[in-house]
């Protein structure tokens, strides 16, 4: 049985739930076609539980579950025994962070939209730093630097040697606001710029001036899943990040990022509009 369990399990744990409920069947008829206790079913759909492929294959056909690449998808979380750069900070920082890290390690693409900072992924160390000096309470300093390269390690899914492909779409506000010093400042900019070049990233800008713009709540990072009913929208909320998979929900904000995408600077003109705020620092 799992004490803690990860974001992705209960992801897994989910959409079995919703595929013997689309079935139309209980846990108790789960169970007996299977030829286990409904204990054991709701374990697995509690991520109390892993399961192995033959089981969730079995329960797939008796789901009438038909999409190849959905079970092909949940078969790779069931078996997945990976244990990623993020377990380091098991016990040091709140059970969200490594969420997001494992969320975005298993990305098939990745969209953020960010309206009064720079995308985590895309921020100096100096930037984060400042960012998360600013934090109340405050931070002890040991807990401040974990979150820092944290931070910082999250990068090497745009970074390393086979990158997640990545776009940004940020505010100009975002881009103005002194987080830092001038030249901390300065040096984000300068960051901006130089990830943008990379053909694997996307930064886009939507500028002050811009007419009728209502869509500053719409902060978001969409992670591609494997199939796009596995995709997942993480928002920033008062009590920590929030991950969001109801089909419906996933829907309004594939528009959302649409809306705002389509209204924004192209990559081009957006590294050009970065690298002039820079030199006016």
């Amino acid at each position: 049985m799992r004490r803690e369990p990860t974001a992705r399990q209960l992801r897994l744990a989910t959409e079995l739930r919703r595929l013997r409920e689309a079935a139309g069947l209980s846990s108790r008829e789960a169970a007996a076609l299977l030829g286990v206790s409904p204990a054991q079913i709701t374990h697995i759909e509690s991520a109390l539980a892993g399961v192995s492929e033959l089981r969730l294959r079995r329960l797939a056909v008796h789901y009438a579950c038909t999409d190849d690449e959905l079970v092909s998808a949940l078969v790779a979380m069931a078996t997945d025994r990976t244990r990623g750069w993020w377990e380091e900070y098991r016990g040091l920082l709140p059970t969200p962070f490594r969420d997001l890290a494992e969320l975005e390690q298993h990305a098939a693409s990745l969209r953020e939209i960010q309206f009064l900072y720079v995308p985590g992924l895309l921020q100096t160390e100096a930037y984060a730093r400042a960012l998360y000096a600013y934090r109340v309470p405050e931070l002890p300093d040991e807990e401040l630097e974990l979150r820092v390269k944290h931070r910082m390690q999250r990068k090497v899914i745009i970074e390393g040697p086979d990158p997640t492909p990545y776009e940004a779409v940020i505010h100009e506000a975002a881009l103005r606001i002194r987080v830092g010093d001038r030249p901390a400042s300065r040096a984000q900019l300068a960051n901006l710029v130089e990830s943008s070049e990379a053909n694997h990233i996307a930064v886009r800008v939507i500028p002050f001036d811009l007419d009728g713009f209502g869509g500053s709540w719409t902060a978001m990072m969409l992670a591609g899943g494997a199939v796009p009913r596995l995709d997942t929208v993480v928002r920033d909320g008062p009590h920590g990040a929030a991950f969001i998979d109801s089909e419906a929900q996933l829907g309004v904000f594939r528009t959302l990022f649409r809306k705002v995408e389509t209204v924004s600077l192209d990559p081009d003109r957006s590294r050009d509009f970065i690298h002039r705020l820079a030199k006016e620092l």
